[in-house]
């Protein structure tokens, strides 16, 4: 869903259009009940990639070098990943392409999981908020979280809080774009749920914080906080807008 209009005709922007999670749910049960569900099933995934686009080649992207990194040996798997990362001497020599590279791989083995957030997740997202806003947010929150945390990276060693083998750790992955979006997302729902959901996420990224005292752990806090700070921006404006329309008739 990109635009949105009234019956008045006019354009009302999706951070407007907010939804009961109630209604949601039962809408779904009510398609999942509804007769002769395996032969809605496939057309259902077989639009989900004209549905949210940008969700979906992301995913595929993800499974691309996820599979390249297979074909590598370990020495060059970690050259790879290091000059990908956005570690602070990457940030330092070359940081736009390793800002753009590292939101594109992965560690570890296959990345079922964060595959999975961005079809089902991210693709609700996208879907409320249309591609170009979705990749604007992402960014954002990708963006902003690892210029924090690299600051952050930097002062420490400076006060030689943390050893300088830090400044070139590998860092790559999807997760602060990926919390800045679902941190906004709060903003989807009405009532009780639109702060419930910020509070738990806000939560669960401070609990880490504590427990894990890293700094990714810190990065995924920064992206949340973005992610909150963009959305409430974003309402805020769009409100004052609409409410400005409806008063001008």
């Amino acid at each position: 869903m990109v635009t949105s209009t009234a019956d008045d005709g006019r354009y009302h922007a999706p951070w407007t259009r907010t939804v009961d999670p109630r209604a949601e749910l039962r809408a779904a049960w009510t398609w999942l009940r509804s007769p002769r569900l395996l032969y809605r099933i496939y057309p259902a995934l077989r639009a989900h990639p004209a549905h949210a686009p940008a969700s979906t080649a992301y995913a595929f992207t993800l499974f691309v070098t996820w599979w390249t990194l297979r074909g590598l040996g370990p020495v060059e798997e970690r050259r790879l990943i290091l000059s990908a990362s956005t570690n602070l001497y990457n940030m330092q020599h070359n940081p736009v392409q390793v800002l753009v590279a590292s939101a594109f791989w992965t560690e570890g083995g296959f990345p079922w999981l964060i595959i999975a957030q961005f079809l089902i997740v991210m693709a609700y997202a996208e879907r409320w908020l249309g591609s170009g806003r979705w990749i604007l947010l992402f960014a954002t929150g990708h963006i902003g979280a690892t210029l924090l945390t690299v600051y952050g990276i930097s002062r420490a060693i400076d006060d030689k809080l943390i050893p300088l083998r830090v400044a070139i750790a590998p860092d790559v992955g999807t997760s602060y774009g990926f919390f800045a979006v679902l941190a906004a997302m709060a903003f989807r729902f009405r009532g009780v749920v639109r702060p419930a959901w910020a509070a738990l996420v806000l939560g669960s990224l401070v609990a880490a914080c504590v427990t894990h005292r890293s700094f990714t752990a810190y990065g995924h806090l920064c992206a949340g906080l973005i992610g909150l700070l963009a959305g409430a921006a974003a309402t805020m404006f769009w409100g004052r807008i609409e409410q400005r329309r409806a008063r001008t008739g």
